[in-house]
C-alpha cells in the first residue's frame, strides 16, 4: 500500500536552466513524508514528534518544469527495530512518467533522552500496512 500527494511546481522551485532544481525534490519528498506521518495515528506536533531523518537520497530520471503537476507516492520498504525505510516515487500527474525516486531512513527517536528507541508495537503494525511489497 502507498500514500500519495499532489504537488504543483512553483516558479521559485525552478533554476536558470528552466527545470526544477534538484533541491526542490527533497522539499516534495519532505512534504509527502510529513503528510504520511500524519496518517500514522495520533496527531503529530513539534512537542510530540518521534521521528528523525537519518538518511535521504534522490535519483533524477526526467526533468520537471514550472506549473507541472506531480504526484509523490510514499511507501515503506523496510521496518526494522528502531527505524524504517521509506521509498518515494515522483511522477508526472498527467502521463504517469517517473520523474524521480527517493529513499529515506527514519529513526524512532526520543528527543528528551536524545536517543533512538524501539518502534512501539502499535506503530509497527500501522507501518507494516504501508510495506511496498505487502
Amino acid at each position: 500500500m502507498h500514500d500519495e500527494i499532489k504537488v504543483k511546481v512553483r516558479f521559485c522551485e525552478t533554476d536558470v536552466l528552466g527545470h526544477v532544481n534538484n533541491t526542490s525534490y527533497f522539499i516534495y519528498i519532505e512534504e509527502a513524508r510529513v503528510q504520511f506521518f500524519g496518517k500514522l495515528g495520533s496527531p503529530l506536533t513539534a512537542d510530540n514528534w518521534p521521528f528523525i531523518l537519518a538518511s535521504a537520497s534522490c535519483d533524477f530520471m526526467e526533468q520537471a518544469y514550472f506549473n507541472q503537476e506531480l504526484i509523490v507516492k510514499t511507501a515503506i520498504s523496510k521496518v526494522g527495530g528502531k527505524s524504517f525505510h521509506l521509498e518515494h516515487i515522483i511522477e508526472d500527474a498527467n502521463s504517469g512518467k517517473m520523474i524521480a525516486k527517493g529513499k529515506a531512513v527514519i529513526v524512532y527517536f526520543n528527543f528528551t533522552l536524545q536517543k533512538s528507541e524501539e518502534i512501539p508495537d502499535e506503530l509497527r503494525s500501522v507501518l507494516e500496512k504501508y510495506l511496498a511489497h505487502a
